[in-house]
């Protein structure tokens, strides 16, 4: 009976072994490509105002093109010079209208599985430098 044991002991731990080594051998499998597709939620406090506001993203990237709308308290407007590489990068822009004057609004960050961080670029009506802010989205179930 003990030289079973010693047997069996012995066995289980040369099979470890083996399994460790060819585990060990074996390719990673591939990390699945990062895709912006879903829905984003964000909000941000202008520090003119210091009012919170919520905005939403529908994004699509299908063949290599990255399309979709932000909705924001301006309504649904379709985003343009979208851009995603396979790192996670991403940027796109909205085209806004307010007292009858266009604007543009960049958007550009950092995939990581659900979120995005990165900076929106807001223009000075005033005709001075754009107004920088932090761009946390995450993404919505």
């Amino acid at each position: 009976m003990k030289n079973y044991r010693l047997f069996a002991a012995a066995f289980v731990a040369v099979f470890s072994l083996i399994i460790n080594a060819v585990a060990a051998d074996s390719p990673a499998a591939p990390a699945a490509p990062a895709d912006p597709t879903g829905n984003w939620k964000w909000s941000i406090t202008p520090p003119s105002s210091g009012q919170s506001f919520e905005s939403t993203a529908k994004l699509d990237f299908k063949e290599g093109k990255l399309t979709g709308t932000v909705t924001g308290r301006m309504g649904e407007t379709p985003i343009s010079d979208a851009t995603f590489a396979p790192d996670g990068t991403i940027a796109f822009s909205v085209v806004r209208e307010r007292d009858g004057q266009k604007f543009t609004v960049k958007y550009s960050g950092k995939l990581a599985g659900d979120a995005i961080k990165g900076t929106i670029l807001f223009p000075d009506f005033g005709g001075g430098d754009p107004m920088k802010m932090d761009w946390n989205a995450t993404r919505t179930k």
